[in-house]
């Protein structure tokens, strides 16, 4: 969340407490179902993002990676290290400029793409079929607003531009 000058305790409330706790608590429940669903295939949530982002933009440069993920903060380079040994993620210099080093997906890669997509699809009815869609509407709005301005608030708006 942006940094701001907290509230005095006396002005903080137990519903801003509450609303702290029930969003990690949200977070903590959706990372340990997709852990959960991603264990089978050796791959961790940051490495299942990476691959997908990967599959909808690739070629990307690392830097270009780590602005449009929200599972790793800092640099992505580990996991990408992790990825290319793995035989997933393949490094390609750039035609242009030889110093630049393009990544994308392997063969081997693509072809996970369709079980990580069925996983991505399970984790997001898991958390979402319980909320009506005006419901999701008001929840992304708020926590938009709420992380607006902040490293991951900055990628999800890169991965996920808002409509209008």
């Amino acid at each position: 969340m942006p940094p701001t000058t907290p509230a005095p305790a006396a002005a903080r409330t137990q519903e801003d407490t509450e609303l702290r706790y029930l969003i990690l608590a949200a977070q903590r429940e959706g990372a340990r179902y997709l852990a959960a669903q991603l264990r089978p295939l050796n791959l961790t949530p940051a490495q299942a993002e990476i691959l997908l982002v990967l599959s909808e933009r690739a070629p990307l440069t690392l830097a270009e990676v780590g602005r449009l993920i929200v599972c790793e903060s800092g640099s992505p380079s580990r996991i990408v290290d992790t990825l290319v040994k793995g035989g997933l993620v393949s490094r390609e210099p750039g035609q242009v400029d030889r110093r630049v080093v393009y990544l994308g997906l392997t063969a081997e890669g693509e072809d996970l793409l369709p079980v990580l997509r069925g996983i991505d699809a399970a984790v997001d009815a898991a958390a979402g079929d319980q909320l009506s869609a005006n419901e999701k509407r008001v929840m992304i709005g708020a926590l938009r607003r709420a992380i607006d301005g902040t490293v991951s608030g900055d990628a999800l708006a890169a991965r996920f531009p808002r409509n209008g």
